[in-house]
């Protein structure tokens, strides 16, 4: 598969007003050079919070230009919900922009892990960047531990928390809107969208921990304060309710399990090849279609072409076959 890098950049902009809040909720997509990625960001009135950054610097600039255009409130900080590429590469950007930075602590001490992980893999393995062109690497200017609660200037506050769980990632920040329950965060989840399935880097390399990624979406439930008509805001895909976006979200990543596990044990001797990199391409093609055959109503299968490894690895190296 080859990386859909473009030199013209898309995105789209929409307004989703809360009316029972004083802000208004914005997302910003980016078209596949991002790999079709929500930034959200929150207008009180007042200020401007972004929640994530996107992949590369020119799409971070065509947000902040997207956002210029719909309001004249000034963009004050942004929160890093987990330590992946498309969620903090375009700090740089934001910082010479004036912009604060946060994210907690565990957070921040991946994301150079992370950075150094993957400028090798795109630029050495997937040659999608030439030398000294991937995005640089700029860290968080302000942390925290466990949680912390942002009063913004128009009185409301939102709560970052971290999970107790890993997911996509070994560490996890939510974003609540507090006067609401919504939660925005990050690529924890995705609704009718397919997962990134490779996991957080775990002693140098992807670990995918199904189970724990289920458990931190579980921790969900509970953080919308039991808000019956709170929504879940992911990296890619549809918005929900919480109850709705938990209950699917758990069913994905269960099937999505088997459904790896059962590849690899029909493979048999063969299993060997998901090791070799000339021939674990093939397999990996052949997941995405039996993911897009189990999950029909899903988009973006092309997330699991490039992901899946990560899965694919740990269930082999935890001798996870069924």
């Amino acid at each position: 598969m080859k990386f859909p890098f473009k030199s013209v950049i898309g995105g789209a902009l929409a307004v989703m007003s809360q009316l029972a809040l004083a802000g208004q909720l914005g997302v910003f997509t980016s078209d596949a050079n991002g790999f079709d990625t929500h930034t959200f960001y929150y207008d009180d009135g007042k200020e401007v919070t972004i929640i994530d950054t996107q992949f590369v610097p020119a799409l971070t600039e065509a947000m902040v230009k997207q956002i210029r255009s719909e309001t004249k409130s000034p963009i004050t900080r942004v929160v890093v919900t987990h330590p992946n590429p498309d969620k903090f590469n375009g700090l740089p950007y934001l910082h010479k922009q004036g912009v604060e930075s946060i994210t907690s602590a565990a957070v921040s001490a991946e994301m150079p892990k992370v950075h150094a992980y993957k400028e090798n893999f795109w630029v050495n393995t997937a040659k999608a960047f030439k030398p000294g062109t991937y995005p640089a690497f700029e860290n968080v200017k302000t942390t925290f531990t466990g949680k912390s609660v942002v009063k913004l200037k128009s009185g409301e506050t939102l709560s970052l928390i971290e999970l107790q769980h890993p997911g996509v990632a070994t560490k996890q920040v939510v974003v609540r809107i507090d006067q609401s329950g919504d939660l925005i965060v990050g690529d924890l989840l995705h609704n009718k969208a397919h997962l990134w399935l490779e996991g957080g880097l775990v002693n140098g390399k992807p670990r995918a921990d199904l189970k724990a990624w289920s458990a931190a979406v579980g921790e969900l439930t509970a953080l919308s304060q039991g808000k019956p008509n709170a929504k879940v805001y992911g990296g890619r895909g549809e918005f929900v309710t919480v109850g709705t976006a938990v209950k699917e979200q758990q069913r994905y990543l269960t099937q999505a399990d088997t459904l790896v596990r059962t590849y690899i044990e029909q493979l048999g001797d063969r299993k060997g090849e998901l090791k070799d990199p000339k021939l674990a391409a093939s397999h990996y093609k052949e997941l995405e279609r039996r993911f897009s055959e189990r999950f029909p109503d899903y988009k973006l299968s092309y997330m699991i072409g490039y992901s899946v490894y990560g899965l694919v690895n740990t269930d082999i190296d935890a001798g996870k076959a069924l």
